[in-house]
């Protein structure tokens, strides 16, 4: 993954919501983590999603989730859904 273009608020808000959904230590993780390496299961991946979700306001669409191999991505990916409802200045 390239820099980041997430805010730090929105990658911080996804990373606490993932950490206490999997009853994960909130140092494990992080933007570059996969979904792999913490032990995250289709059914876990079901929960942080409606998770997210609830955090955010949104409604990520479950083709765009089965491509999304890391934490960064999945941050990338709630940031797009979030600023595209935000009305235009």
């Amino acid at each position: 993954m390239t820099e980041s273009t997430v805010p730090p608020e929105i990658m911080e808000r996804v990373l606490k919501t993932l950490a206490e959904t999997q009853k994960l230590p909130l140092e494990r993780v992080t933007a570059t983590a996969t979904f792999q390496e913490l032990e995250i299961d289709s059914l876990d991946g079901i929960n942080i999603l409606f998770a997210l979700e609830n955090e955010f306001d949104i409604n990520i669409p479950d083709e765009s989730a089965r491509l999304v191999n890391d934490i960064g991505e999945l941050a990338e990916g709630v940031w797009k859904l979030v600023s595209e409802k935000q009305p235009k200045a």
